[in-house]
């Protein structure tokens, strides 16, 4: 492989260059609205350990648990994420 190819650069990056899309994507189908938490397990959990879209998305601050009283728990974006998702130019609101 040449050291200047995009796989060698993906490579060089680690798993971040790998699920930065796959975020970006987690973000766009929050952009709605806050889901269910149990909705964006069902959607979003997985058991590779080299796939961590859920828990980058909240370890980066994109998005964060919110609970309203005795409400169910939601999964939201948080201004960071809106911000990255509107920097993205995937937002529907660009």
């Amino acid at each position: 492989m040449h050291e200047d190819s995009p796989l060698a650069a993906a490579i060089d990056l680690g798993p971040a260059a790998v699920t930065a899309p796959l975020i970006l994507d987690f973000l766009e189908w929050l952009e709605p609205g806050p889901r269910p938490y149990a909705e964006v397990m069902e959607a979003w959990r997985t058991s590779c350990p080299r796939l961590t879209v859920w828990e980058d998305a909240i370890d980066a601050g994109y998005v964060a648990r919110e609970r309203t009283g005795r409400a169910p728990v939601t999964i939201a974006l948080t201004p960071l994420g809106r911000r990255r998702l509107d920097q993205s130019g995937r937002s529907a609101r660009c």
